[in-house]
């Protein structure tokens, strides 16, 4: 067997793992245009673009929707990456005692089951006041984010030469040099990696925010769970396509990144 005969089956593979990330976006698609599609039809009989036209409407207040996930997801990527930094630092470069039971205790939300985490989340937020608020939803979304930040910026810090960092100084560098021209670039793609995973986290929250926003700050999860019920499989899946588009970007924008980087 020759070699390129020997890459067949890796061929294979990835053509049929393409296939079965593509098949669905595009049942979607045509599911969203689709005004008459019924079972056993293989393809609709006829063709609108009454959900597009609603959803991108100010009437179905997508836009605004749209524009206040996006709001929460970035702020709580920005804050989960500068709160986990100087955690993921310690952890990474320092041997100190307890330190398995720290990073127990940071990955326990992880472990939870989201409808406890959410449930805990109200009580104690209630108690301090940050129910229905934009706040109270930021904070909520940070504690599922967070743990993933600190652990892929361990990783990152770990491999981080202090060496490098002790000379700038030695040579005059201020801290905010030392970290703009040696820890940044060195710690850069973890960090493109953890802001990815923070904004992906946050943007897919449904029972955090429905617990903690009590339905006055509305997201796309919320939207859409609550147009899935109404039975319009056009809008549905429109606005299912909505909600997916960030994340694809997200993926993709982060994926060439990183191929630059290295």
């Amino acid at each position: 067997m020759t070699k390129e005969q020997r890459k067949y089956p890796f061929y294979f593979f990835a053509l049929a793992l393409g296939a079965a990330a593509v098949f669905p976006l595009l049942f979607l698609a045509v599911s969203s245009i689709a005004a008459n599609w019924r079972f056993p039809l293989i393809l609709p009989t006829e063709f609108s673009l009454r959900a597009w036209s609603y959803l991108l409407s100010q009437v179905s207040g997508i836009p605004a929707t749209l524009a206040n996930s996006l709001g929460i997801a970035i702020i709580v990527a920005a804050a989960a990456v500068l709160i986990s930094m100087p955690a993921a630092r310690v952890l990474a470069l320092n041997e100190f005692r307890g330190k398995r039971a720290v990073m127990f205790l940071l990955i326990l939300p992880i472990l939870s089951p989201s409808f406890a985490v959410a449930t805990g989340s109200h009580a104690l937020f209630l108690k301090y006041g940050l129910t229905d608020s934009l706040f109270g939803v930021i904070c909520s979304h940070l504690i599922p984010a967070i743990p993933y930040c600190v652990l892929l910026l361990t990783g990152s810090f770990s491999r981080l030469d202090t060496d490098l960092e002790a000379q700038a100084q030695s040579l005059g560098a201020s801290p905010m040099n030392v970290f703009r021209y040696v820890t940044f670039p060195a710690i850069a793609p973890g960090l493109a990696v953890a802001a990815a995973f923070g904004f992906l986290i946050s943007w897919s929250q449904y029972l955090t925010t429905l617990f903690v926003g009590g339905g006055k700050i509305q997201t796309l999860p919320l939207v859409l769970v609550s147009f899935q019920r109404s039975g319009d499989d056009a809008v549905t899946a429109a606005l299912t396509l909505i909600f997916i588009a960030p994340a694809i970007i997200v993926f993709v924008v982060v994926a060439k990144f990183l191929r630059n980087a290295n």
